[in-house]
């Protein structure tokens, strides 16, 4: 008896070692986040390795090396961002929440092992959502606001990229079924579900932002679409001839465009936020074009608004940006416990508005405002980003020269 219970000890022991030691299996998951309305929020993902993760939205490969082990769970942290996944062991499957500690706000997921299927489907494609289509989206309180989505439908799948006056959402992915349509994206910051149908041409849906926020939308297609011009949406108000700061950097020195640095420079004033994925790609584009135009007197400063419950976790997203993507350029604290545009506003009174993260303030080197560009359409958006960054080094040269 003796000897038994012995065993059976050893046996408990060994168990619970191994799944202490559980790790991620190699292989592709299908995940799947709950939002509203009993929709799932689906997307795909690769294990590499125990310590390394690739999720994909469409040609979009995003690399994750934040991955650690803590007793029977696994924590996936996503590069700059302060989001991230928590999940216990289901046999080779994951149980688990999408977490964002500073807005309270937790997902829950299922990702289950040696699935690659984005969304399922079961009837053949009735209808064709390629081409351009001019959208009107709806919010809870009746307010609206204008996009222009761009797809591409090959048989089941579908891939596109949606822009508004603000930004684009990025590289969507999903799939046509009958006359239905699902399509998402995940990039560690934001999690994106659609859902569309298209009746006697004209395409109706709901738009989902995690399990916090949803909107509707209706769209016509319409080849010849565009949205207004970046450049014209936000300017200085009335009565003020130059954009001021002062705010500070991570050692609390406070910085404004009157000090040396910015002398006789053609400065780009970047306002953002570490959370926001358009303002990552565009900072991924400014600490390339930094670092090759410095010389020429080209100046960039970044004014961060951080929803971080406090300074030190505001400065600490800030330290992780700018050292994932060696950014070269200072970027400083102007707010943290809020994003929110209007308070953005009332710290840069001589805006217009905020409308937008990321919004781009251009200086030419006496101190004049010469242009401002509201938002900033990424790789996903195609010809679009390379027409804007022809536009933008074309601008940009052009002030230096002067």
């Amino acid at each position: 008896m003796r000897q038994i219970l012995l065993l059976i000890l050893v046996i408990v022991l060994v168990s619970c070692a191994q799944e202490k030691d559980k790790k991620l299996k190699v292989g592709v998951y299908h995940i799947e986040l709950e939002v509203q309305d009993d929709e799932q929020l689906a997307f795909n993902f690769e294990v590499t390795s125990d310590d390394k993760i690739k999720i994909f939205n469409a040609e979009e490969v995003i690399d994750v090396d934040q991955i650690t082990y803590k007793n029977d769970s696994v924590y996936v942290n996503f590069s700059v961002y302060e989001g991230y996944f928590a999940a216990a062991f289901d046999g080779d499957n994951l149980k688990g929440n999408y977490i964002k500690e500073s807005l309270d706000r937790v997902v829950p997921f299922y990702a289950e092992y040696g699935n690659n299927i984005r969304f399922e489907t079961d009837e053949v494609p009735t209808v064709n959502f390629s081409g351009i289509w001019e959208m009107l989206f709806t919010e809870d309180d009746g307010s609206t606001f204008i996009a222009r989505g761009n797809f591409t439908q090959k048989d089941h799948k579908l891939t596109g990229n949606i822009r508004t006056t603000t930004g684009d959402y990025r590289y969507l992915e999903g799939v046509v079924n009958g006359d239905e349509a699902k399509f998402s994206a995940f990039d560690g910051a934001h999690a994106f579900l659609f859902t569309a149908k298209i009746t006697n041409s004209e395409m109706q849906g709901a738009f989902y932002s995690g399990n916090h926020y949803k909107s509707t939308f209706t769209a016509i297609q319409n080849e010849s679409y565009e949205l207004p011009h970046e450049d014209s949406l936000t300017y200085l108000n009335e009565g003020f001839e130059k954009f001021e700061f002062n705010f500070p950097d991570a050692s609390n020195n406070m910085m404004s465009l009157k000090d040396e640095r910015f002398n006789n420079k053609v400065v780009l004033v970047q306002i953002m936020g570490t959370w926001c994925p358009n303002c990552l790609d565009e900072s991924t584009y400014f600490t390339n074009y930094y670092k090759e135009n410095k010389a020429l007197g080209l100046e960039i400063v970044a004014l961060a608004f951080e929803y971080a419950t406090t300074k030190e976790k505001a400065f600490a997203g800030i330290e992780r940006l700018q050292k994932r993507l060696d950014i070269q350029y200072p970027i400083l604290l102007a707010q943290y416990g809020s994003s929110d545009k209007k308070e953005a506003q009332e710290k840069l009174p001589m805006l217009n508005h905020v409308l937008s993260y990321p919004t781009t303030i251009f200086i030419d080197k006496k101190g004049k405002v010469r242009k401002i560009h509201t938002g900033f359409n990424g790789p996903a958006t195609g010809e679009k980003f390379l027409s804007f960054q022809k536009e933008f080094d074309d601008f940009v040269q052009l002030l230096l020269a002067e």
